[in-house]
């Protein structure tokens, strides 16, 4: 059997998911990341995008998440993040009207103390349409 890391996903509310996997690659601040077996320490934001379980060569589960934070150990990777849905629950439709949400109301925060809400806002929406049409 391949070596194995723990991989846990938190809410703000509780525990969603605790298990060994392969390889789980998570939307960094800086840039998606990989995290296998013995990986270094490190603290890292998670941007609005897609986390990948890897299993048996090849990826098992796709997770949207809005945003948090993910701490890494050489045994462990846990994200703490906004929200989770599995991104085969995610709908396009909805999606592609939450991006079109989100840019008229960034159109209409451009310059005002709304903007960066409005910005975190259709990040977020342009995760999620880019993460229906990976599924």
């Amino acid at each position: 059997m391949a070596e194995t890391v723990e991989f846990e996903l938190v809410s703000p509310a509780e525990l969603l998911l605790s298990e060994k996997v392969e390889m789980v690659v998570v939307p960094g601040g800086e840039g998606d990341f990989g995290v296998l077996p013995g990986h270094t320490d490190m603290i890292s934001t998670v941007r609005a995008g897609q986390i990948d379980i890897h299993d048996g060569g090849k990826v098992t589960k796709s997770i949207f998440v809005e945003g948090g934070f993910a701490e890494v150990t050489s045994e462990r990777c846990t994200v703490l993040a906004v929200s989770a849905t599995p991104v085969a629950d995610l709908d396009a439709n909805a999606a592609a009207q939450r991006l079109e949400a989100a840019t008229e109301a960034y159109k209409a925060a451009e310059g005002s103390d709304d903007e960066p809400k409005a910005k975190g806002e259709l990040d977020i929406a342009e995760a999620m349409v880019v993460a229906t049409k990976s599924n």
